[in-house]
């Protein structure tokens, strides 16, 4: 019926643009009169930041749009020829994909700027974009995010660092000197890789009450840790193991945090989660593991701050991929709204169609606003995110991104109806949005706490004067 016909919105009723790209070797020749030409998501509205879309913007120069078209490259050549299949496999990075993260400087990027960035040139990693090193801000390190997190399939962006972001930089921060050297090259090489294991079974966004022990041996020369961490990304196939211990008496004073080796008494089993198996969500089990006393990140006793240290920063990184996520779906849904014809028309004509698309587009560029103003504090800020000031302002941020992400998550399936729920295909985005907004309101900080927390900082600053 359709032979020697222009089936072009008969096939993208059906797939993706990819499609074609996939089975490009199959292609025999071109429809004789055909006019047809498809670009993909090149120039659809708000499929970019806004500032890459012609709006006027102080927040980027020139080396952060070089950076962006280096990710963006790095992107389309490596991860998204294979991230549909390992999503929906569940298959676990390969080492030579994380040596290809690590030796085209994705993955130093995107943990922004630090100490770790004045290795690059010593182990011959250039940026993405071959920007200097001495140029990188939180802006670069937000590009970056977002640009993976557009692939759409949280599993496999997960896979690529959640855990790695979130634990190598304590290691530079906090370990000594052998241990920067040693692991630090190796991490940032992509030959090994690492998790962040502080949550267990018995404590989530309150970690004063961990379980897990660490007891030195007679002799002083090693911790014997012993306890379960239990929703630990990454932690399925992690090299090495940043770990929240208890080395003293109760609460939060009594907190260490160690460098644990996977070794002998290391054991990790593949936890059930709402998405892909890939990013390795693992329960990790230490059973009399014997760690060097030289393993430990800043002082016995202390860890407790260490951890808080790096809550800023690992909360605001949750909100980059959560805004890549949510422009990726709002992006397809668009699209597929105009492509779509329903009742003879194309679905966009629907005026409650446009409806959800105004509303949601509204609440994404209200959070990216609101990300850009935080980010330049971040970045003009002494100390980056860290600070009390910033813990409020990064904790209300959060709050919003994920009660933005639900909603947006809930317009869009609307609008691909049994597409925005099906794992692959047109949909595959739209899925991933909506799995994904539960995680990042519960990792990190939990909503709850994360709007508590914000209020309870404006409380410290509220003058004891004020009257209405």
């Amino acid at each position: 019926e359709l032979g020697g016909k222009d089936v072009t919105e008969e096939f993208y009723e059906l797939h993706r643009h990819e499609v074609l790209t996939k089975y490009e070797k199959l292609k025999v020749g071109r429809l004789e009169g055909s006019q047809s030409k498809v670009t993909g998501i090149k120039g659809v509205p708000f499929a970019e930041i806004p500032a890459f879309q012609g709006q006027e913007s102080p927040f980027y120069a020139d080396s952060h749009k070089r950076f962006r078209e280096g990710m963006q490259s790095f992107v389309d050549a490596e991860l998204a020829p294979i991230a549909a299949a390992r999503d929906l496999k569940g298959e676990y990075p390969t080492r030579d994909l994380q040596r290809r993260l690590g030796q085209s400087g994705v993955m130093a990027s995107r943990m922004g700027p630090g100490p770790w960035l004045a290795e690059l040139s010593q182990l011959q990693i250039a940026l993405p974009g071959n920007i200097d090193p001495k140029d990188v801000d939180y802006f670069h390190e937000a590009i970056a995010h977002q640009e993976i997190a557009r692939i759409g399939l949280p599993g496999f962006v997960d896979s690529l660092g959640a855990g790695y972001l979130i634990s190598t930089p304590a290691i530079y921060h906090f370990g000594p000197e052998w241990m920067k050297r040693k692991l630090g090259a190796e991490l940032l090489q992509g030959q090994k890789w690492s998790a962040l294991a502080i949550s267990e079974p018995f404590a989530g966004s309150d970690v004063a009450q961990i379980k897990a022990t660490a007891r030195k041996t007679p002799d002083g020369k090693q911790f014997v840790v012993n306890g379960v961490k239990k929703w630990i990304t990454e932690g399925a196939y992690a090299d090495y193991f940043v770990t929240a211990v208890r080395t003293g008496g109760a609460g939060a004073a009594g907190i260490s945090l160690l460098m644990v080796e996977r070794g002998e008494g290391v054991s990790t089993s593949q936890m059930k989660t709402a998405y892909s198996a890939c990013a390795g969500t693992a329960l990790v089990v230490l059973d009399d593991v014997l760690v060097p006393v030289e393993n430990l990140l800043g002082k016995e006793n202390e860890g407790f701050k260490l951890i808080m240290y790096n809550f800023n920063h690992e909360r605001w990184f949750i909100c980059q991929i959560l805004l890549g996520q949510m422009r990726a779906a709002l992006a397809d849904a668009f699209m597929w709204a105009r492509q779509r014809k329903v009742f003879g028309k194309p679905l966009i004509e629907q005026a409650v169609i446009r409806n959800k698309l105004a509303s949601s587009v509204a609440a994404l560029e209200s959070v990216q606003s609101y990300n850009e103003v935080l980010t330049y504090d971040m970045s003009k800020s002494k100390h980056g995110p860290v600070g009390a000031r910033l813990a409020g302002a990064i904790a209300m941020f959060k709050y919003q991104s994920t009660r933005t992400a639900w909603k947006i998550a809930d317009d869009t399936v609307q609008i691909l109806g049994g597409r925005g729920v099906t794992q692959t295909g047109m949909g595959a985005k739209i899925t991933g949005l909506k799995n994904f907004a539960k995680y990042a309101a519960v990792y990190g900080g939990s909503e709850e706490i994360m709007a508590d927390l914000a209020i309870k900082q404006a409380l410290r600053m509220f003058p004891s004067t004020a009257r209405l």
